[in-house]
């Protein structure tokens, strides 16, 4: 009931303020009738009237006694590939505008200056691990601070704050990766105050995707702008592959949904709010039953976009592996699908995963964008939904190639850039240099979970460490829980199958998956520091 009255004065005052905008100057001031139908979850959104807090980060070398520090015996410039990812991302750390209704500090996308949601997003699946150095994920608050009465949400916003789409164009929004990116940060630390302040701004926004992005079957639609993945060849003919929807069903747009709904009923769940959105399951259902069955082509093994007419477009692109973040693929249609990414004529090149399958018309060896283009973010994506969806062989091969890539043009270049080409361990066509940005996956999420191997779900008490290196590693300072600070070590081995040895110094209990060798795993329970054999 106090959730329900706070709403309803929410939405009077905001109401009022709306009234007063028509007549004079405001953030939403139009030339036009407005047109707003408030939402009752916006109201709820306390970001929207927060006051801006700047927080000044400290210097690097403070950074280096602070941030995780891994460690890998006789592999020095990897380890300086990482601390080079970690200066540039604090160099890129920028202060709230006065006046732009910024209300925190936040990680530049090392772009253009503006904030872009699909980059900020993908930045906090590596920024997370700096939390205790510098609070990343409130780069995400000036998004929510932004959300206009309806629950729309701009996807790229000036420094000044001002929005640089109107909420009706094909261009102006997504994707909408916030949930998930929210609640890969809530494993991380628990933070469950975090959930409870953003679940109104999430609510509000996926509500405004219902209403205002699907057909009339209740398909999601969006525009090359929308998807982040501007110029790849997928609309039909005689349509702007940039800013036009094509008239057709978009499939990343649809799985990114099913993600997004799916990660909002784990947060209602959390914050005891689940009922509140209850009708997510339904459009689950839906989603999933759609996208299985109209969107998938039993000739080729794929997802696709599908068109007006029912056809699907023959585009094979990475969009497609949006899937392994969801349920929608029974085992066998899956297993088809991530064949795809061992196949040498399509997507196993020499830096994997291309965005567009090699054997496109379009695809083009330097990358040329979204048309064969190497992207850190999209690469996580993949990456990440092959381990969560059980394919552990096919994610470590990937995130191997792509970090190894990555490193070699580090390694020549000095530098971590935009995008890479994926017939050459080289950067991409006009790609943007010093890009940390969503670059600092490879050297440091990807580095982490993959390379170091160590994954952690806070939630769960759980820390899992896959331990596929001989030599001695592991990190140090590895943050776990609100205040927890783990380090982990594994003793050099004489071959994969060997049992590892790990040295723990821990504040906080957990449980401990180890997974080496041939297939082999183990579980304990650890309490406090000590050796595990």
């Amino acid at each position: 009931m106090k959730r329900i009255l706070a709403a309803l004065t929410g939405l009077l005052a905001l109401a009022g303020a709306m009234k007063a905008q028509d007549l004079k100057s405001g953030p939403y001031e139009l030339p036009y009738k407005n047109t707003y139908v408030k939402d009752v979850f916006v109201a709820e959104n306390e970001f929207r009237t927060k006051d801006p807090v700047k927080t000044v980060p400290g210097s690097f070398d403070k950074a280096k006694k602070i941030l995780p520090a891994p460690f890998w015996t006789g592999h020095d410039k990897e380890i300086e590939m990482y601390w080079h990812a970690w200066q540039l991302a604090i160099a890129h750390i920028c202060q709230p505008q006065d006046g732009s209704g910024f209300v925190s500090s936040y990680l530049d996308v090392a772009y253009n200056g503006n904030i872009f949601m699909w980059d900020t997003c993908f930045m906090m699946m590596f920024a997370r691990y700096g939390y205790r150095f510098f609070p990343f994920q409130n780069s995400l608050d000036n998004f929510y601070a932004k959300q206009h009465p309806d629950g729309f949400i701009c996807r790229e916003i000036r420094a000044d704050g001002s929005d640089c789409f109107e909420r009706y164009d094909p261009t102006s929004t997504g994707p909408n990766l916030l949930p998930w990116v929210e609640l890969a940060y809530y494993r991380q630390y628990g933070d469950l105050d975090r959930l409870h302040a953003i679940f109104p701004a999430l609510a509000g926004y996926a509500r405004w995707w219902r209403l205002n992005r699907t057909w009339p079957n209740g398909t999601y639609w969006s525009s090359g702008w929308g998807t982040g993945m501007d110029n790849m060849p997928r609309v039909p003919e005689g349509y702007n592959p940039i800013w036009s929807n094509g008239h057709m069903e978009w499939l990343d747009t649809n799985l990114q949904q099913l993600l997004v709904d799916d990660c909002l009923l784990q947060i209602g769940f959390f914050t005891e709010r689940w009922q509140e959105i209850e009708e997510l399951e339904d459009e689950m259902k839906f989603l999933r039953k759609h996208v299985g069955e109209c969107m998938w082509s039993d000739e080729d093994g794929f997802l696709h976009d599908r068109y007006a007419d029912g056809s699907l477009c023959p585009t094979k692109g990475i969009s497609a592996f949006w899937a392994l973040q969801t349920d929608v693929l029974e085992k066998d249609k899956l297993d088809r699908l991530v064949a795809h990414l061992d196949d040498d004529r399509e997507f196993n090149r020499t830096h994997r995963v291309p965005s567009l399958s090699a054997d496109h018309s379009k695809y083009n060896e330097n990358g040329r964008y979204w048309q064969g283009g190497v992207w850190p973010g999209a690469n996580y994506m993949v990456i990440d939904g092959l381990w969560r969806s059980g394919y552990r062989r096919e994610a470590r091969e990937v995130a191997h190639n792509h970090y190894s890539c990555v490193f070699d043009v580090w390694k020549d270049t000095k530098t971590f850039w935009e995008y890479y080409a994926p017939e050459f361990r080289k950067e991409g066509f006009m790609a943007r240099k010093d890009f940390v940005g969503w670059t600092g996956l490879p050297p440091i999420a990807v580095f982490i979970e993959y390379i170091i191997g160590i994954k952690s779900d806070y939630s769960q008490e759980r820390i899992e460490w896959d331990v596929t290196n001989l030599e001695a590693h592991g990190i140090e300072r590895y943050p776990f829980g609100p205040e927890g600070v783990v380090s982990l070590k594994a003793a050099a081995r004489k071959n994969a199958n060997e049992q590892p040895v790990i040295t723990v110094t821990t504040d906080v209990p957990f449980n401990l998956t180890l997974i080496w060798g041939d297939g082999n795993e183990k579980t304990v329970r650890v309490e406090k520091s000590g050796t595990i054999k």
